[in-house]
């Protein structure tokens, strides 16, 4: 199965580097890496020529003008452009476990799809994390919060069934699905602007088309780095666009990855 993994990112090439570098040691590869990118500058595309010839699958670029926080928008492109039948999704500020990748092909199922865990990178620990380029973590490891979440037992992620609900615990930043039920739901909505809510729905969405949810605990892991809080500036907006999803029992965004389609 062709796999695609899509990492955003914008205007932090120290934490993406981190995050390309967890790729590098993977014990299993995607088919692809796409970067997608908000409108950062010049030096995240540098780090990420400087891992083209580190990585052995191809590493793509995809890249809009900054006009502000449209990451809906970028990560529509990015699913558009992929070859992958099977997309894997996380952000640029989370450094993954080497079986990440491997974990969520191996409970990738039609009609379903993924979410898991993160574990958080204390901002205490940010200036150790940087100079020594730490990419591994485990129980015991310091500046972490959440420890348990850092237990990589497979056997334990079996116990975890799918669902037909959507979980308070589903995160964007690692989550995983088939591209052809992101395409049925028209993917992202991107009337979404500002921080907030552009991937919970989605995943709601999801379930109104009839897919199951399926939690990875104890597989699936990222690291997430700390940072200041984004702007909730359009959070009330944003709000109200995904209370219509729910009460209306959207399933097809009105503004979604269709537009991209057509160009490939």
């Amino acid at each position: 199965m062709k796999t695609s993994l899509i990492i955003s990112t914008y205007n932090w090439p120290e934490a993406l580097h981190l995050v390309l570098k967890s790729v590098q040691h993977q014990l299993k590869l995607p088919s692809e890496v796409i970067i997608a990118d908000d409108g950062s500058t010049q030096d995240t595309k540098l780090v990420i020529d400087s891992y083209k010839d580190k990585i052995s699958v191809p590493l793509r670029h995809i890249w809009h003008e900054d006009r502000g926080f449209k990451k809906a928008e970028i990560l529509n492109k990015a699913v558009a452009q992929s070859e992958g039948e099977y997309i894997i999704q996380v952000d640029g500020d989370c450094i993954l476990h080497r079986s990440f990748v491997k974990d969520h092909i191996s409970f990738a199922k039609k009609n379903s799809y993924l979410y898991g865990s993160r574990v958080n990178i204390q901002e205490s620990h940010l200036d150790t994390l940087f100079k020594n380029e730490q990419i591994d973590f485990n129980v015991l490891s310091s500046g972490i919060k959440k420890r348990t979440r850092t237990l990589h037992i497979p056997l334990f992620a079996n116990f975890y069934k799918e669902k037909d609900t959507f979980s308070s615990k589903y995160r964007g930043c690692n989550t995983s699905f088939y591209k052809s039920d992101f395409i049925a739901i028209n993917g992202y909505d991107e009337n979404f602007v500002g921080w907030g809510r552009e991937d919970s729905e989605l995943a709601i969405r999801f379930h109104n088309n009839g897919l199951k949810a399926r939690r990875l605990r104890y597989k699936g892991i990222v690291y997430h780095i700390y940072h200041l809080e984004k702007s909730k500036a359009n959070l009330a907006e944003n709000d109200s666009i995904e209370k219509r999803t729910i009460a209306n029992k959207t399933i097809k965004s009105p503004k979604g990855v269709d537009q991209y389609l057509s160009q490939h």
